[in-house]
């Protein structure tokens, strides 16, 4: 059986099992992420990835880009906007506590150096906190939760004894757009084919470099950004299921006022429309004056806040 290049959205039918003359067959519908001798991997809407072996295999069929709309972004529930916030910026270590993600990379950014508060531990609070902990010091991290604000575990985890760090970022603002259509890209912006250090240096958030490396690089459909040769500006782009994820909009300082910001974002979101996404989300500090009525300008609306909590003080992360 022929296969479609990765990077499309398909189809596929596989045998889930029964018996050879009565087998039991289910589709996944979503992008084909790769494809092998031994199994496709597929991305879908919600970002999940499914892996189909090849025996099993028996259909894998292209079908448009954008298909229609499941529900709007404002409709996602702020547990399920935090999973695939996590998705797309992943973590080094990883570990689950039921329904929590505990997250570790070395230090680079609250996001991937705390257990995300979203659903069920499964086990009791108590428990839960002392796990977090666990986790931390195996890695060298500070313990830290990052806990969706005026949920019902944001007032547990502080009745517990748990705050907001002293210093550094201790919380932002997770904002969504429909994505109807999208600008044109802006012929200024180009793709990074790597990682470089000095991609890392405009973006200027501290941490070691290999873990940055891959939480940045890390999912299977991203794309990094830049204006210039070395960069002057940078920004970072990832599409997880139909979700489209801005991040990492830097500009250096001396090129500030010149629309690079503007071109990193218009660009971005140009390059999610073609990866079939219909909703976009990104994080922001809830001070950043400049970038809220950058980011209003695209539809992007405030749709729920998070900070990060720990058991004592701590110095802070990046966001």
């Amino acid at each position: 059986m022929s296969l479609p290049e990765p990077g499309h959205r398909v189809t596929v039918r596989r045998i889930l099992g029964g018996t050879r003359d009565a087998p039991q067959v289910g589709d996944v519908v979503g992008w084909l992420l790769s494809a092998d001798e031994r199994e496709l991997r597929v991305e879908r809407r919600d970002g999940k990835v499914v892996r189909v072996p090849r025996p099993a295999l028996l259909l894998c069929k292209v079908i448009p880009d954008h298909p229609g709309r499941s529900r709007p972004a404002r409709a996602v529930s702020p547990e399920g906007l935090t999973r695939i916030c996590s998705l797309g910026w992943p973590a080094v270590h990883r570990s689950w506590l039921g329904e929590w993600e505990l997250r570790a990379a070395a230090g680079f950014t609250g996001r991937a150096n705390s257990a995300a508060v979203a659903g069920d531990p499964g086990v009791p609070t108590s428990a839960a906190l002392s796990a977090i902990r666990d986790f931390a010091a195996t890695h060298g991290i500070p313990a830290r939760a990052q806990v969706i604000e005026r949920s019902a575990w944001d007032a547990e985890i502080q009745a517990a004894g748990w705050a907001e760090p002293a210093s550094g970022h201790t919380s932002a603002l997770v904002q969504v757009a429909e994505l109807g259509t999208a600008p044109p890209a802006d012929p200024r912006v180009h793709e990074e084919g790597e990682l470089t250090d000095a991609w890392l240096t405009v973006y200027g958030r501290p941490g070691d470099p290999a873990a940055a490396r891959a939480v940045l690089a890390g999912p299977p459909r991203v794309n990094l950004l830049a204006v210039g040769s070395p960069p002057v500006a940078v920004g970072r782009a990832v599409a997880t299921g139909e979700w489209l994820g801005i991040a990492a909009v830097a500009v250096r300082p001396e090129h500030r006022r010149n629309g690079l910001a503007r071109a990193i974002i218009e660009t971005a979101l140009a390059w999610g429309w073609s990866q079939g996404c219909d909703k976009a989300y990104l994080q922001v500090e809830p001070d950043n004056e400049a970038a809220l009525r950058l980011y209003e300008q695209y539809g992007f609306t405030t749709h729920h806040a998070y900070h990060y909590l720990q058991p004592s003080a701590t110095a802070g992360l990046s966001l």
